[in-house]
């Protein structure tokens, strides 16, 4: 699963999950650990984000970017409930009636009626909302992301009331089957909060970015990972085991170290993966690019950043901000070259952080990669990689070009389009498959963005160098990482 959103077990017995990335819902089997797609992506919902069930048996789903609730009735068909609400994000069922919240500032719970009829806003003002439940008292229960706060309303009106403050980055507010109300934190550490009458209680599971919870009827706990995905089982005590193995929401951007650590940028956070699996080393929110530069790695963010991180101190410096959708980027002799999609042109960044235009004009360039002093940038729509800052081609015809990287003579380019890997002589223009059948994905076209959030990301499948001489791949389609030894 590419990140695991909003769980709710349905009818028969199975535990559903959203997966907002990948715009898909599953259906998971907790007995077996088998899954089933049951939303797939001839749906037309875009990022699921929470769910619930009706007493009917219809699923409601939260379409977070786009602002839509859904209805998908017992019998697989789909009605659009509303499309008034701005990020419309928790989302609960009590009887016959619906509730949601907004994922913003200034964001409402209100009432949605499925038969028809405006909406009813209950409550207004949650400082970004999320996951929430209807309490054994009949009120509803919901987070304020922003202020570490949790608030409760009556479903028919009346003033909110706040429960409880000072909670660990609340992300759900869930109750279990015996009345105890239990708060999810989105933190790195998948900090879980039981808050009782005079005291509260806090376990650490080590789950980094939960996002929300379910109950079966003996009261066992299960829990989602927006950053990793997957689905576990957390015990009272903070154990947990996997039902469905976490993995990568990407990955994206690829870089290598000179010590040969490998790194992704993976949406949610900076990873370090190896065969023995994938290591979180930073949420650092819908990275993309990255690339290593001695011992820091620079990092492109789809809210428009350039940061600068240092895995040592796990700081991050902003260096840029305000572009639009930065993708791929390198650095060379103190300066970073990023590959400003959006705008269709390459920008530089140098050690003062002073932004200047290295090329502009492309159609959408997604990468760039530097050798013997003289930069490159692939450019998706034109299917070209051209040279910097003249544009002049040095590979033309291809499919979808994304990440590319250089590695003595020959420049290597991920055709996402074609699900290649192909190596260009850059001294002779002649081009070679170096891997065929790659799991990369084509391209997505533009990306959604709806009130600051972006929901279905653009896809960049990334490709870097080792300093042994293998390469390494984001195959983006099946959530892997692969490695191309050096001589084949």
């Amino acid at each position: 699963m590419r990140g695991s959103n909003g769980v709710a077990f349905g009818p028969d017995g199975r535990l559903y999950v959203a997966q907002f990335l990948s715009g898909l819902i599953s259906a998971v089997d907790l007995a077996s650990g088998e899954t089933e797609v049951v939303v797939g992506p001839g749906s037309p919902v875009r990022s699921p984000d929470d769910l619930a069930f009706g007493a009917d048996g219809s699923m409601y789903v939260t379409d977070l970017v786009p602002g839509r609730v859904w209805r998908r009735a017992p019998d697989g068909r789909y009605t659009l409930v509303s499309d008034d609400v701005a990020l419309p994000n928790g989302i609960a069922c009590a009887g016959n009636r619906l509730f949601v919240n907004e994922m913003r500032m200034g964001g409402r719970v209100l009432e949605l009626f499925p038969g028809g009829g405006e909406p009813v806003v209950l409550a207004d003002g949650l400082a970004m909302g999320n996951a929430m439940q209807l309490g054994p008292d009949g009120f509803l229960y919901y987070p304020h992301m922003a202020t570490g706060e949790v608030f409760r309303v009556s479903p028919d009106g009346g003033p909110p009331e706040l429960v409880a403050s000072g909670v660990h980055e609340p992300v759900a507010v869930r109750f279990d089957r015996g009345g105890t109300l239990l708060v999810l934190s989105r933190g790195a550490a998948g900090i879980v909060t039981r808050i009782g009458a005079d005291r509260r209680s806090i376990v650490e599971t080590g789950i980094a970015g939960l996002d929300n919870a379910a109950f079966d009827d003996d009261n066992r706990m299960f829990v989602s990972s927006f950053a990793g995905g997957g689905i576990a089982e957390v015990h009272p005590d903070g154990r947990t085991r996997q039902i469905v193995p976490p993995g990568l929401a990407g990955p994206f951007g690829v870089a290598v170290d000179s010590g040969g650590t490998v790194f992704t940028g993976d949406h949610y956070r900076v990873t370090s993966v190896a065969a023995t699996g994938v290591t979180m080393r930073e949420l650092l929110v819908f990275s993309h690019g990255i690339v290593a530069d001695g011992s820091l790695l620079h990092v492109t963010s789809q809210y428009g950043d350039v940061r600068t991180y240092d895995p040592a101190l796990r700081t991050a410096r902003t260096r840029a901000a305000g572009l639009a959708q930065p993708m791929g980027l390198a650095a060379a002799d103190g300066m970073l070259v990023v590959a400003e999609s959006a705008a269709g042109r390459v920008v530089a960044i140098d050690a003062d952080d002073e932004l200047s235009v290295l090329a502009e004009g492309l159609a959408r360039p997604v990468d760039v990669a530097t050798a013997g002093g003289v930069w490159y940038a692939s450019d998706e729509t034109r299917g070209t990689v051209v040279r910097l800052p003249d544009a002049v081609p040095v590979a033309e015809g291809l499919d979808a070009p994304q990440g590319i990287a250089v590695r003595d003579q020959e420049l290597f380019v991920v055709e996402a389009g074609a699900r290649r890997l192909t190596a260009v002589g850059l001294g002779t223009g002649e081009t070679r498959v170096a891997v065929a059948d790659l799991a990369v994905l084509p391209p997505a076209g533009e990306p959604l963005f709806a009130h600051g959030m972006p929901g279905l990301p653009g896809r960049f499948a990334g490709v870097a160098v080792a300093p042994d001489g293998a390469l390494y791949v984001a195959a983006n389609g099946e959530g892997t990482v692969v490695r191309v030894p050096p001589g084949g």
